[in-house]
């Protein structure tokens, strides 16, 4: 069983940026694939978007939409993944997840059940 708790979410204005941290407590290995995740207004909990994900800092990967603009890393002493987001703009308001999952053939699966409770970005002038 793994907890997972976000934090760092707000309210900025497009341009600004943000890092978001998730903590993960419970039974979790070092490197074990993680990833955020973020549900846009209006959208349902099965058209959330995969924005970044990491395996260890060699291995990750980006949404097309972030790239450039996103970083995700990890401190496995931390047992914490974040996510820092510069040049925010409006497309990036949503409630961003963390989740904790698996990796193969450079494809990330998120694990049912194994979320977060979320945070809200919001991007707005």
């Amino acid at each position: 069983q793994v907890h997972l708790v976000e934090s760092g979410g707000g309210t900025v204005q497009p341009g600004g940026s943000l890092r978001l941290s998730c903590a993960a407590s419970g039974t979790f290995s070092d490197n074990e694939p993680m990833a955020w995740y973020r549900q846009a207004p209006g959208k349902t909990f099965l058209e959330r978007e995969l924005v970044a994900f990491i395996v260890s800092s060699t291995t990750t990967g980006y949404d097309d939409s972030v790239k450039g603009r996103f970083t995700i890393s990890r401190d496995n002493d931390k047992n914490t993944i974040y996510l820092q987001m510069n040049s925010l703009t409006p497309d990036d308001t949503a409630v961003y997840y963390c989740n904790v999952g698996s990796y193969s053939d450079n494809i990330y699966f998120p694990r049912a059940g194994y979320w977060g409770q979320g945070t809200q970005v919001t991007v707005s002038s």
